[in-house]
């Protein structure tokens, strides 16, 4: 037997620097209080921040099922940063810029292959029992286990952290786990997945609120969920790791493979010169027999290859192509030249010599020396040394060397394998001296700039748009590369690279400045923004926390773990929906959805590589047997869903059905209004996880829901009764006159279990009220009138207290009743006395507190009515007194709500929505922090017949989708005026800030002829400002 669900990080091999992605984890352990005074290591443990305290932006909370395996470096180079002071060789110098002796030479290098006899200050137990059962250490490896336990309490000791508890006898389970040696870790083979293996850990250091940490053995072992190791392809735990790392069935965010082209100089160079995004320094190459990503190809800019099929007499092509590539213009304003070697064999080694541009002799006997020592597929580069760029200091400027500047980004793989950057941080140095990532104290780039005379707002804000730009370029580059290789290539089907770090060297190109990449890294980056966000481990008054560095990678992690996860799970889907639930099944494909043989095949393009591995096996009850679902799904039922009088019966029904069809389901979800009580039923006679059949009923029917919050007095405070609405059912149209004698007017009136705002409408009198009651009884009779707004259910009416305020939508997604995760989104002003949607932005531009308001509001009253399990959507408006409830929508939020959060997020509540009825926790951020802001409008038939049908066609508005120019949401198929009207699509625009997104938005309406005097787009954006 096997505990479920771990993430896993091992130890790099020596040299290689660690990754400090911990930092501001929030772990929401059951029986372990979080405290904001116990700060955490800057770069190795979790910064644990209460959830009510001002620096909770940005925390990652690991769910039940997740846990993670850190890594240690094997060098001497941690955090609290220390100054790494290595003299140069008398042979070998280094280029301004250049991390080629960033990296210690480690076991392979030469080295013993014991650690460095370093000294930890500080007390702790050594009596802990870091031995594995089952599975012994020899003394050398003993001696890397015990060096990386002292170094880990040192680094707590330093932030204030307890010393961690050994617990190995009495393990509990833990969400973040630190494997400190290869052997607390077993690779088992994958039933049914020939050359693929499990990977089981034993014994690990857990993580915990408070900065707790705990020694604990696993017994049975956990299966990893996500791994990401320290590589080396040297003898000792790099190789070990590596070997760990290969043909996993889990998520990896690093192998062997993938480091070694990385790590390839040439390949990289090569690589980001044919981007074109991306500046490099111009090189001319010399490989030996290059590998075969190497041969033909297109010419790159200031990229020179020549290939060797020897190493003996070169001389003379040798001399001719240095002297051609000295006096060329590629090399610009260079006045020296480096030569190193390019190879994974070669990294970390102190090989590298600098010439002046005019001398030709000692470059060409240097590169012939050179030749010399390569294997196939290395090379020997000749590159230009950028020059620092001479920044104009205002004033008189200050005494001592010129600076120069070296830049460091973290870019990371995001949803739909999008490059992201994290983080920037700088080196500042001595221009003459060599600077490297661990010999100059990190800071941001504003202070880097102001510091080298470049402190406008202005300059600043501009180079990092162009840092940003090249940082991304790089990671897309890589990323274009790997959807061509093969699994073998990778080092296994689930290899990926997650993160990339970018050197950059700020040089003057065209008279501008301009980065420079140099080298692309796996670790080193990070480890730098991990020493800069050190600066803030001990918090300090008005100190505002920074998003982490590894946020968006920890992002990553948890959504491959949770494909991982939900790997084989069998979900039955009741209720196919509309056209405007097609992304559901676009996501399913995309996620891999199981097709039977005669279905389409799921594409095979490179931005699913990933997503088609995850075999999802979805079955569907659906009432209409021609739906082009019933195609898409393994096994499809067909049953009538809207008979809700029969509903008991039906479960029971389906149930019998089920069993007969021998379907071993792990799961049974909806997101269609009609089928959420019979979802519900079904699992509870199916014994699967859901909300409570009865909380279902009562969030469904409107008037019950404010009737019964109303109720609700607490404790606890404050109670879901300050949130509900006064209100009356309406059956008949004697209710009507007792309602109006009941609830303040105006009013509201809609329909008890609809959808869409069909048929609500503001009433001002009575006469009114029995007006708009006899046309919805006339009009809306039952499903055939108008489908998919609830009127299987009846056509039932009620009246409430209209509210005055903004409104507002909040999505949850609830475990156990806890909250995971809430988005806000605000609504614009809606077209009396109709409350049709016309407008919509996210994230909220609401005040934080405002915000919280709105969360514990839709939070309480969903828990008010049973609502423990789900994601759900819950409508409000934020009156002068407090929110207040619309309306409970005891489903995932529709139209573009979905589309929206995943965007701007990176969270996918239908997989979220997945997880809950599987039983498993989605782990998400609890304080979500949006990548930008979209601002959306509604585009109705009543209003936009004339250009829905010719300029601003359906066709028009997919082309400038597929541009990126807007988000078109279609959510109607066809464009049929009516008096009950839905919206067609939602039209959407992004942008850094709600001003520029509204601002594009407009002129993008007003050009397609979407605004207009009877439809002002800007009126219904005005709430937005």
């Amino acid at each position: 037997m096997v505990q479920p669900a771990v993430h896993c990080f091992l130890p790099p091999p020596p040299g290689a620097p660690h990754i400090p992605f911990t930092k501001h984890f929030h772990l929401h352990v059951p029986g372990v209080q979080p405290s904001s005074s116990n700060p955490a290591p800057s770069s190795l443990v979790p910064r644990t921040v209460s959830t009510q305290g001002q620096d909770s932006r940005g925390l990652i909370p690991l769910g039940d099922l997740m846990c993670l395996l850190l890594t240690l470096p094997k060098t001497h180079h941690f955090c609290p940063p220390q100054l790494s002071l290595d003299p140069l060789g008398p042979e070998w110098d280094c280029p301004l810029g250049s991390k080629d002796l960033e990296e210690e030479e480690g076991p392979w290098g030469g080295g013993s292959g014991l650690p460095p006899p370093g000294f930890f200050p500080g007390s702790w137990s050594h009596e802990v029992g870091l031995d594995c059962k089952g599975s012994p250490e020899g003394a050398e490896a003993r001696a890397w286990t015990v060096y990386y336990y002292s170094l880990l309490q040192s680094c707590l000791q330093q932030a204030g952290l307890p010393e961690t508890q050994d617990r190995s006898q009495v393990p509990r389970t833990g969400n973040m786990l630190l494997c400190l040696s290869p052997a607390w870790l077993t690779k088992v083979p994958a039933p049914g997945q020939p050359g693929e293996a499990a990977l089981l850990v034993s014994k690990a250091v857990s993580f915990h609120p408070g900065g707790l940490t705990f020694l604990d053995d696993f017994v049975p072992p956990r299966r990893a969920t996500y791994f990401l190791a320290g590589l080396g392809l040297g003898p000792g735990p790099g190789r070990e790791a590596a070997e760990l790392a290969r043909d996993l069935t889990c998520p990896t965010g690093a192998s062997a493979e993938l480091a070694r082209l990385l790590e390839d100089r040439l390949l990289t160079r090569r690589l980001l010169a044919q981007q074109g995004d991306v500046a490099v320094p111009a090189t001319l190459a010399f490989t030996y027999k290059p590998p075969a990503l190497l041969r033909g190809g297109d010419a790159s800019p200031g990229l020179r290859l020549v290939e060797l099929n020897g190493k003996e007499g070169q001389e003379t092509l040798v001399k001719e192509e240095v002297g051609a590539f000295l006096h060329s213009e590629a090399l610009g304003d260079a006045l020296q030249v480096a030569v190193k070697l390019s190879g994974w064999r070669w990294r970390g080694r102190q090989a590298l010599r600098l010439y002046p541009r005019t001398e030709l002799d000692p470059v060409v006997d240097t590169v012939l020396a050179l030749l010399e020592k390569l294997e196939e597929e290395e090379s020997v580069l000749v590159e230009a040394v950028c020059p620092p760029a001479r920044l104009p200091f205002p004033g008189s400027p200050p005494p001592g060397p010129e600076l120069a500047l070296r830049i460091c980004a973290v870019v990371c793989r995001t949803q739909g394998d999008r490059p992201l950057l994290s983080k920037v941080v700088c080196g500042v140095g001595r221009g003459d001296r060599p600077l490297r990532h661990q010999n100059s104290l990190p800071r941001t780039l504003e202070v880097a700039l102001a510091q080298c005379g470049l402190g406008e707002a202005s300059q600043v804000t501009d180079m990092r748009r162009r840092v940003k730009a090249a940082a991304e370029a790089a990671l897309a580059a890589v990323l274009a590369l790997e959807a061509g290789l093969s699994a073998e290539q990778r080092g296994g089907r689930q290899a990926r690279t997650d993160f990339l770090g970018v050197d950059f060297v700020l040089t003057v190109a065209g008279r501008a400045l301009t980065p420079v990449a140099l080298e692309l890294n796996g670790g080193l980056c990070l480890e730098a923004c991990g020493a800069l966000e050190g600066l803030w481990a001990a918090p300090r008054p008005g100190l505002v926390a920074e998003e982490a560095a590894a946020a968006p990678l920890v992002e990553t992690m948890l959504r491959r773990s949770a494909r991982y996860l939900m790997e084989g799970k069998q979900l039955l889907l009741l209720g196919a929906g509309g056209v405007s639930k097609k992304f559901v099944w676009e996501a399913a494909r995309d996620y891999g959805l199981k097709v039977p043989s005669y279905g389409p095949a799921p594409s095979k393009s490179s931005s699913q590589c990933v997503a088609v591995l995850w075999f999802l096996q979805l079955h569907l009850v659906e009432s209409d047997p021609n739906h082009f679902a019933s195609q898409l799904v393994q096994t499809f039922i067909h049953f009538d869903v809207t008979e809700h009088q029969r509903d008991e019966e039906n479960a029971r029904l389906l149930a019998e059905l089920v069993r007969a069809r021998g379907l071993q389901l792990d799961g049974c979800f909806s997101y269609w209004d009609d089928c959420l009580v019979l979802t519900a039923l079904l699992c509870q006679e199916l014994g699967l996880p859901c909300s409570p059949p009865a909380a279902m009923r009562l969030a469904k029917q409107k008037s019950r829901t404010q009737l019964h919050l109303l109720c609700r007095h607490g404790p606890p405070w404050p109670a879901p009764s300050l949130y509900a609405v006064p209100c009356c059912p309406l059956e008949s149209e004697a209710d009507v006159d007792k309602a109006v004698r009941q609830v303040p007017l105006p009013g509201v009136m809609k329909l008890e279990f609809g959808a869409g705002a069909v048929g609500v409408r503001l009433v001002e009198d009575a006469p009114q009220c029995h007006e708009h009651f006899s046309r919805i009884a006339r009009d809306l009779q039952g499903e055939a009138d108008h489908p998919g707004i609830g009127l299987g259910w009846g056509n039932a009416m009620l009246l409430m207290e209209f509210i005055e305020g903004t409104e507002h939508d909040v999505d949850l997604v609830l475990f156990g009743g806890r909250l995971l995760a809430a988005f806000v989104s605000d609504n614009g002003p809606t077209r009396l006395p109709g409350f049709t949607e016309t407008a919509a932005c996210m994230p909220t531009g609401l005040a934080p507190e405002q915000e919280a308001q709105l969360v514990q509001a839709a939070f309480r009253c969903c828990l008010g009515c049973g609502l423990l399990d789900g994601v759900f959507n819950v409508e409000l408006k934020l009156t002068g007194a407090g929110p207040r409830l619309i309306e409970i929508n005891p489903r995932m939020g529709g139209f573009y709500l979905r589309d929206w959060i995943l965007e701007l997020y990176g969270v996918d509540l239908l997989l979220a929505a997945a997880m809950v009825a599987c039983g498993l926790r989605p782990a998400l951020p609890a304080h979500p922090r949006a990548r930008g802001h979209l601002v959306g409008i509604m585009c109705l038939v009543s209003q936009h017949l004339q250009v829905l049908s010719s300029t601003t066609s359906r066709e028009t508005l997919q082309a400038l989708h597929d541009q990126g120019l807007l988000r078109l949401n279609l959510l109607e198929e066809a464009l049929v005026p009516g008096e009950y009207e839905e919206p067609y699509c939602s039209v959407a625009c992004a942008g850094p800030s709600p001003a520029e997104a509204r601002l594009r938005l407009l002129g993008l309406c007003q050009g397609l002829g979407i605004d207009g005097p009877h439809y002002p787009i800007a009126y219904f954006l005005s709430h937005f400002k």
